[in-house]
């Protein structure tokens, strides 16, 4: 099966909630979107005398993603989520514009499979895990908030960057940066009991992880981590375009074994500049086609979701969708067509031309002169016989 849909809220959806975005997405065909949580609003506080006692997931107007003593951010665990909170404890609640408490979320996950919008969630961009240990620890707890969100939402992946390489060699990056997926993993694991994986996707910056060997090592690596076919980045740092099938095929199959046979991919429009990624671009517009794309998915039958992270976000999906549908029926006519219907071409037979005769047409009376036609219609007489001038003497 294949999905299309864009990376956040249609641009054309004309409410800004995270429903509405998902019903437009219904209504203009496509069965996918990647939620962004982007901007982290965190607050940390004591809990209130009106909540002691309930749990965190039935506080209302509080999106609560994490419980536990102290004044600092508590690692979040699914059984604080459900455990009555008491007096001593302080929460961590997030302020997101596109959800306001649980209820919200449930209300959210409800609508996207009743309508058949598959969700996935993409955690904040800027993360650091070689800087200081504030920030490492920032970067960890972004990334688990978002699964957080994700599980609520009933998102089966939170989407992540690794961040910059560290300041040692390239390996002691990687090696590092393998141990944070690690965790992160067996995190996500135990805290959404399987349902949410922890997805990492390429960089097209050659100074940030996530080459595509990096990627695919990683998830080798790491039970439970999906690596995502960002084509754009990895286009911009291997230089290449990937402009048939041919090219495209080792790539994809590559991804789908890592993945366990689905595979999650995202498109747009690119241009390069230097040694990285510029810009992305609307998919006419960029330096790499999804048209090779579209005919290497109509081989056969991949289990994979596209998203759209051009600017143009919905308009984009659709027109990827539209190319694959075109590439599949073009596959399905030739395969299927009949075996007649290739006629054996003859050489045309020349007639000599034979030389027109000329036909001599006399003129109608409609088209004689007048005076000749006023004859015509005359009644005919004998002719006067000539009188000589002894003749006219005599009669006189």
């Amino acid at each position: 099966m294949i999905r299309f849909g864009p990376a956040g809220i249609p641009l054309s959806c004309k409410g800004r909630t995270l429903r509405d975005g998902i019903s437009d997405v219904h209504h203009l065909g496509l069965t996918a979107m990647e939620v962004q949580f982007i901007k982290v609003n965190p607050l940390t506080r004591v809990v209130l005398d009106e909540e002691i006692g309930k749990t965190a997931r039935d506080i209302a107007l509080q999106l609560i993603v994490g419980v536990g003593p102290g004044t600092g951010s508590a690692i979040p665990t699914a059984a604080r989520m459900v455990t009555p909170v008491g007096r001593k404890d302080s929460i961590t609640a997030l302020t997101w514009s596109l959800a306001k408490d649980y209820a919200d979320l449930a209300q959210t996950r409800a609508l996207a499979r009743a309508l058949d919008v598959d969700l996935t969630l993409h955690a904040p961009y800027y993360v650091d895990f070689f800087g200081s240990q504030e920030a490492r620890e920032r970067s960890l707890r972004q990334i688990q908030w978002a699964s957080v969100l994700a599980e609520g939402l009933g998102a089966r992946m939170a989407v992540t960057h690794l961040g910059f390489y560290g300041p040692g060699t390239r390996s002691d990056s990687v090696q590092e940066l393998t141990r944070v997926a690690h965790e992160l993993s067996d995190w996500l694991k135990e805290y959404s009991h399987g349902t949410v994986r922890l997805a990492i996707e390429p960089s097209g910056h050659p100074d940030v992880f996530g080459s595509r060997e990096e990627i695919l090592e990683i998830a080798h690596q790491v039970k439970g981590v999906v690596p995502v076919l960002n084509l754009p980045h990895i286009s911009a740092r291997e230089r290449r375009t990937f402009d048939t099938p041919d090219d495209l095929r080792p790539v994809v199959e590559e991804f789908v074994k890592a993945s366990g046979g689905e595979l999650y991919m995202n498109f747009a429009g690119v241009e390069f500049y230097g040694p990285g990624e510029f810009r992305l671009t609307p998919i006419k517009r960029g330096q790499a086609r999804f048209d090779p794309v579209a005919e290497l998915f109509s081989e056969r039958e991949y289990d994979v979701t596209v998203i759209s992270s051009s600017p143009l976000l919905e308009h984009d999906a659709m027109y990827m969708k539209l190319l694959y549908e075109r590439s599949l029926s073009k596959r399905y006519a030739k395969k299927h067509a009949p075996a007649n219907a290739a006629v054996k071409r003859v050489a045309p037979t020349v007639v000599p031309r034979t030389p027109a005769k000329t036909v001599v047409r006399t003129p109608s009376l409609a088209t004689a002169r007048p005076r000749q036609a006023l004859a015509a219609r005359l009644p005919s007489r004998a002719p006067t016989p000539k009188r000589s001038g002894r003749d006219r003497r005599r009669q006189h």
